[in-house]
């Protein structure tokens, strides 16, 4: 069986590209980087554990490339452009076809973003993955999430609720769709799209834990409340199919894992946004508006408001 450090040399070392700003990358006790002039660091972890965020037989490659879009995500909703990712691997065994797999689904995504793998550790244990990215970002460009103020329109990326419906008919067993398996099992960072928005959004945050979810967290952090539009929420035909049978609009509001960015742009930009992002390579709808108040409230297709919606992923409640 091999030795963690020969793990190391035969699937990390030379896993990404080189970047002229990484002096010194895996083999040593930390890596050395010099971010350029000018540029402050973004820097996000996120944790997958088996049983809890993937199944025990899950794909590995699709793992690979799930653990850096979960970062990159993150990345991307603050406007920053990836550098460099620092990698924690758990392992029940070294497992040489499921760490081959692994970083070849690790690898592709990060060649197409230019991350160098810097760093890490393995350990031995139940299977869980870590990850740290860094990311880089000019000082006024931050799209944080306090910044969204009354007044500002609300925007959002791509479809909401695939990867919820795919998880529901896997957890059901039933068949599903390669569309919305993708969208559960290789989510797509809105990365350039993140860096697009400099000069147009006030705040933007991607959406994990689902739309109600991660827009209270906006509101509650910028001291302001929301209203969505349900006519306006941008649903696949397989969602907007379920919604329509079912009434169920947890399934776009809370399901999460969609991995697509939120965000707000103030009253004088909108019209050059939209203007602007009509041709991206990624539909962008507008679906709703930062108000004065709290909390977040849904404004049905009749003009009822449904008060206070909430829910979507919490590690810790029952």
């Amino acid at each position: 069986m091999p030795g963690e450090f020969d793990l190391i040399r035969e699937y990390f070392e030379a896993a990404t590209g080189p970047r002229e700003d990484v002096l010194l990358g895996i083999g040593d006790d930390c890596a050395l980087l010099r971010p350029p002039p000018g540029q402050i660091l973004a820097v996000t972890s996120d944790t997958l554990v088996s049983g809890r965020h993937f199944a025990p037989d899950a794909d590995p490659e699709s793992l690979g490339h799930k653990a850096l879009a979960v970062n990159l995500s993150d990345l991307a909703a603050m406007g920053a452009r990836p550098a460099w990712a620092s990698l924690c691997l758990t392992l029940p065994a070294a497992d040489r076809d499921w760490l081959a797999a692994f970083m070849r689904g690790f690898a592709a995504l990060a060649g197409r973003f230019d991350v160098s793998l810097v760093g890490g550790d393995t350990t031995r244990g139940p299977l869980a993955i870590s990850l740290t990215l860094h990311g880089l970002l000019a000082p006024d460009q931050a799209l944080r999430r306090d910044a969204a103020r009354p007044g500002d329109a609300l925007y959002v990326t791509g479809t909401l609720g695939d990867a919820g419906l795919a998880l529901r008919l896997r957890q059901a067993g039933r068949p599903v769709p390669r569309v919305l398996a993708q969208r559960l099992d290789r989510p797509e960072p809105r990365v350039e799209i993140g860096r697009r928005l400099a000069g147009y959004a006030r705040c933007a945050i991607d959406i994990s834990d689902g739309l109600a979810a991660d827009l209270g967290h906006v509101c509650a952090r910028s001291g302001a409340g929301a209203v969505l539009e349900a006519a306006r929420l941008p649903l696949s035909p397989p969602v907007r199919a379920h919604v329509a049978g079912r009434g169920d609009w947890g399934l776009p509001l809370s399901a999460g894992d969609d991995y697509e960015l939120l965000f707000s742009v103030p009253p004088e930009r909108q019209a050059a946004f939209e203007r602007d992002s009509a041709d991206w390579e990624v539909a962008v709808s507008r679906i709703g508006h930062i108000e004065a108040g709290s909390g977040v409230r849904l404004r049905q297709a009749d003009g009822q408001c449904v008060e206070e919606i909430g829910g979507g992923y919490d590690h810790f409640s029952e």
